[in-house]
């Protein structure tokens, strides 16, 4: 065969699902894998009766696509992609299309598709969520790159993404450079903070609440059912409701608290902070992984640091919920030591998580629209948040909302001034105080909520004591200040001492 409409390279779960996806709409691919055994494995697989061609090597995959060619590479980010590169690049012809769908550091994608672009291949650098569900039904896409790649690929990608709202597909065109890979590392950030956020919400619900995980589980169906409706919500529901078949305990309880990351969070907090952009939610879930992975310490910690509900002789830090090991607590609505109603702070908690979970995306629209300035990128944040309404990982029912407020206020300048967000956080924000406070006071670390809500205060707040800070700066660095009774962008300096000189240090924002 020397017609496929596309060729991919790598065959792990992301691209072998890609692959069934394509053919299923009626595209013909080629296929190629750096272990060949796994070509062969696949066409005799899920493969056979389907218009998918294996391939034994790159020259081979390359003879066997259609022009321009098409080649989509699903290998692991890092040396890896500029490995095949290296090897497809003399083989590809000015006009064909290199995509990269794997999880890139924008920076590379930008490299990469300068360098191609003077050998005249159309470099493209897609970031892609959904999991090997979406993969395989319809993910979201996020192309960008080279533009001039856009209309030889945009008819596979928009037919094989997710659809929503009556077939709108999940897939529009981001911008240059790094663009897609951009977003998707913000939409992976907020993946971050949401995970975070309904964790913690779990922990309230059981540390305090002492909320086992079955009545749990029928919690987070009812608010699958409103304004929370996600995949996330959902997915957590199905989690709690599972019982370990070996000890009929459920099998949460049963999972060891050290939770992974492979970077993308990591990579969106410190692209803020070299934006200045504080995503404050998104950095703390990124930080609550690399705490949760100190295990040991913790443990050791919890037998020596006091807390809140510690008595003499014994640490504060272990799980006091009575359920959290206790196997016939699957059901149960009451912990000992709480005396509150449970319905009521469930409610709260509900109330906490959305509230928290609308200040993360304003943060993470907020980066992209200083990276838009930063990077020369014109980004559609209404048309993203409707890529993020299917397919992908953090979908979720109120990016509809997303959507419809950048549409009536295009240069919106944070997500909270919108009418509809403004009013839910009024509306919330009681219930997330009391949450937060409770849980500062019973030693429950909710670091998510709480930050989201010192980000929210901060930003509201007309005066900040920042004031103070610009003056131990004026104090020990002559680093100048600003004054609120003359005009913006007059700098003033104090000899605070009566030694120093008239030499100030130069006025830069790094």
């Amino acid at each position: 065969m020397n017609d496929a409409d596309i060729g991919v390279i790598g065959l792990a779960v992301m691209g072998e699902n890609l692959v069934i996806n394509m053919a299923s709409h009626g595209y013909r691919v080629a296929v190629y894998n750096r272990t060949t055994a796994k070509v062969d494995a696949f066409l005799a697989g899920r493969a056979a009766g389907k218009a998918i061609s294996g391939a034994q090597s790159p020259d081979e995959l390359v003879s066997m696509l259609a022009r321009p060619r098409r080649v989509m590479l699903m290998v692991q980010a890092g040396g890896a992609v500029d490995r095949v590169i290296d090897t497809l690049a003399p083989l590809l012809d000015a006009g064909d299309v290199l995509i990269d769908g794997g999880n890139s550091h924008h920076r590379d994608t930008a490299r990469r598709t300068r360098a191609l672009a003077e050998k005249g291949i159309l470099y493209v650098g897609a970031g892609i969520s959904g999991g090997e569900e979406g993969a395989l039904l319809g993910p979201s896409i996020m192309p960008g790159g080279n533009p001039g790649a856009w209309p030889v690929i945009e008819p596979i990608f928009k037919t094989i993404a997710a659809k929503v709202g009556g077939g709108v597909p999940c897939c529009e065109w981001i911008g240059p450079d790094g663009a897609g890979h951009y977003v998707k590392m913000v939409h992976n950030g907020i993946e971050y903070g949401d995970m975070q956020m309904i964790a913690e919400a779990y922990a309230l619900l059981g540390r305090i609440g002492g909320i086992g995980p079955g009545a749990m589980s029928r919690i987070f169906t009812d608010w699958n059912e409103g304004e929370l409706s996600s995949y996330l919500v959902e997915i957590t529901a199905g989690i709690l409701a599972r019982t370990d078949e070996e000890t009929g305990r459920p099998l949460v309880d049963l999972i060891l608290d050290a939770a992974g990351q492979k970077g993308t969070g990591k990579w969106t907090g410190i692209d803020s902070l070299m934006l200045g952009a504080p995503v404050t939610a998104i950095t703390e879930a990124v930080f609550a992984r690399a705490l949760s992975a100190l295990k040991d310490e913790r443990v050791a910690a919890s037998r020596v640091l006091p807390g809140p509900m510690a008595g003499p002789g014994r640490g504060g830090g272990a799980d006091h919920r009575p359920s959290a090991v206790d196997e016939h607590a699957g059901d149960s609505i009451i912990g000992g030591g709480f005396d509150g109603d449970a319905t009521t702070f469930a409610e709260d908690v509900r109330q906490a998580l959305y509230a928290s979970k609308i200040c993360s995306y304003a943060q993470g629209l907020q980066l992209l629209s200083m990276a838009a300035t930063k990077y020369g990128w014109r980004l559609d944040l209404g048309a993203i948040a409707l890529m993020w309404r299917g397919g992908c990982i953090i979908r979720a029912a109120f990016l509809d909302r997303i959507k419809a407020a950048c549409d009536d206020t295009p240069d919106l300048p944070n997500l909270l001034l919108a009418p509809y967000f403004r009013d839910a956080i009024a509306g919330a924000q009681a219930a997330w105080r009391r949450v937060v406070a409770t849980a500062v006071t019973r030693g429950v670390p909710v670091p998510a909520f709480s930050s989201a809500l010192a980000w929210y205060d901060g930003y509201r707040s007309e005066r900040l004591p920042a004031n103070l800070l610009q003056a131990q700066r004026d104090y020990f660095g002559a680093h100048t200040y600003e004054r609120v009774d003359r005009p913006r962008g007059e700098f003033f300096h104090t000899d605070w001492t009566g030694r120093g000189g008239e030499t100030v240090s130069t006025t830069y924002n790094a």
